[in-house]
């Protein structure tokens, strides 16, 4: 286990019960480690947006909301914000 798994799992565990992960997403939450070592608490929704988007070219590159986040409707823009919250959680927790 390297230290962004370790922040992987950090923000797994920040997230909210309700918040439904997409299956073996292990690469995305590497991802979103690097999102809280480069941004901490300044990440924002569209950074969240921005890194699913990477990992979803590789899982499904046909996916419809693979358009950038201001692109997208209220409600589909609103399903990053859990992740978003859950890593500047996840970054207070470690002081970033």
């Amino acid at each position: 286990m390297t230290y962004l798994d370790e922040l992987a799992d950090l923000i797994r565990s920040c997230l909210p019960a309700a918040a439904a992960p997409p299956a073996d997403s292990d690469d995305l939450f590497r991802s979103y480690a690097v999102l809280l070592r480069a941004k901490g608490t300044q990440v924002t929704d569209e950074d969240v947006h921005d890194a699913w988007s990477a990992w979803m070219q590789s899982t499904n590159a046909d996916h419809g909301a693979l358009v950038p986040f201001q692109d997208l409707p209220p409600e589909t823009r609103a399903l990053d914000a859990p992740y978003a919250e859950a890593i500047r959680a996840a970054a207070r927790k470690v002081g970033r």
